[in-house]
């Protein structure tokens, strides 16, 4: 081994000593060894911890109390923060703990500061080999980047070119007592079998495997750097204001800025990335589109719909009962379709019934000399179909329409929010960004 982890970190940290750190401390080896070395260096950077309890392990709250001990003895200060994996969205534990882990960190970042990650040179051979079992291109066979922007600072990867066995060596001449997740021994976890499997099998036979893995990343990520010059370029043009793409130009970019040109657009959402197989079948759907047809291709929490002519990036929705009615007076509702209805101000002066479309409604709003069907004013004023059923209607005690969410209002709904003093205002909470 030609570097210690602290003679790496010095280098690292040439230049860029002044930028306040705040290191992810699981209170594993690896995170440990980053943080212990940082804390001891000659020249102490501006330094503290931030420990993430996914609360996913019977002993979680063990391993706080462990992080908090080891943090108090390095004089570092440590924020603990406890998060709630949603599992209920079918991407699995990894990802879904990956997720919840990210926003507490956003959350937790102020201006300036830049989140230290203890991912080592063979973190990176794993990432490279699982991108490349999942069909990924330049982008993703470029692996980690060693720093990328995170909320109101920034995420920072000092030790890619480091193997792990400098960590372990780092926490092995201290006597570092760390903490055992035993998840990462798991076999059916992806990382964990090619870390116990795959890679010892390599390196049997190709002594220099994981070296030529992360050359070969390096190389993709300048390849992935370059092309993103143009589809930036690419994405620019075909999204409009109102976040959608043109659907026939995205299809008609050469593959290579096809694929990242998407992927961007919907990380900038807030939305997860398709698989190939999910991308193939979205390119085929856009180039196989009719006028009667609306194509949708869902995967995970996300959906993409192509609706006159152009591509919508959405959160799945939620399901929910058309049947739904409750009564309202103006109050903040919660409605179970996603979103809120309430009123700017006031309260009206007897209850109405909030309701979701069942078909067929009619109404004349204000300003229109003719009554009109519902459906005929969503097709008119191009109310997107997957928002049409998610709409709340606003009744009367004979079900006579009075206003639809706050895009339509009839006369008698208009001189009721008047003797109110508000109007109704529609929060679409399932909507992305």
């Amino acid at each position: 081994m030609s570097r210690t982890l602290s003679a790496h970190l010095i280098a690292r940290l040439d230049g860029v000593a002044a930028i306040p750190l705040v290191v992810a401390y699981s209170g594993g080896p690896d995170s440990t060894a980053l943080l212990h070395a940082l804390a001891t260096l000659p020249s102490r950077p501006t330094l503290r911890a931030i420990h993430i309890d996914h609360g996913l392990h019977a002993e979680s709250g063990l391993w706080a109390m462990h992080c908090r001990r080891f943090c108090e003895s390095l004089g570092v200060p440590l924020a603990v923060r406890r998060v709630a994996v949603d599992l209920t969205t079918g991407e699995g534990m990894e990802a879904a703990a990956r997720h919840a882990r990210r926003a507490a960190f956003v959350a937790e970042l102020a201006p300036g500061e830049r989140l230290v990650l203890a991912h080592h040179r063979d973190d990176q051979v794993e990432t490279v080999l699982l991108k490349l079992l999942r069909g990924a291109g330049p982008e993703g066979l470029g692996g980690m980047r060693e720093l990328r922007p995170l909320g109101a600072g920034e995420q920072w990867r000092p030790l890619l070119d480091l193997p792990r066995q400098a960590l372990l060596a780092h926490v092995a001449s201290h006597a570092l007592d760390t903490v055992h997740d035993p998840s990462n021994d798991d076999p059916r976890v992806a990382r964990a079998y090619l870390r116990s499997s795959v890679m010892p099998a390599l390196a049997s036979l190709w002594p220099q495997a994981a070296r030529s893995i992360v050359h070969s990343a390096r190389l993709c990520r300048e390849a992935a750097d370059t092309l993103e010059e143009a589809w930036a370029v690419d994405l620019a043009s075909l999204k409009a204001a109102d976040g959608s793409l043109d659907a026939a130009a995205w299809l008609a970019l050469p593959p290579a800025r096809r694929a990242p040109a998407l992927d961007r657009w919907l990380h900038d959402a807030g939305l997860e990335a398709p698989t190939t197989a999910q991308r193939d079948a979205l390119e085929r759907q856009v180039g196989e589109a009719s006028i009667g047809r609306l194509p949708i291709v869902g995967w995970q929490g996300t959906e993409v719909r192509m609706w006159r002519g152009r591509l919508w990036a959405l959160r799945r929705p939620r399901s929910f009962s058309q049947a739904w009615t409750a009564p309202w007076r103006g109050e903040a509702l919660d409605l179970p379709g996603g979103g809120r209805l309430a009123l700017t101000h006031g309260r009206l002066p007897h209850a109405l019934t909030v309701r979701y479309r069942h078909g067929g409604e009619t109404l004349r709003p204000v300003g229109d000399r003719h009554t009109r069907e519902l459906r005929d004013l969503f097709q008119r004023d191009g109310v997107p179909p997957w928002e049409r059923p998610c709409m709340p209607i606003v009744v009367d005690a004979d079900d006579r329409v009075l206003a639809v969410a706050d895009r339509w209002l009839t006369d008698e709904a208009l001189a009721l929010f008047d003797v109110a003093g508000g109007r109704p205002v529609w929060r679409r909470y399932d909507q992305p960004g």
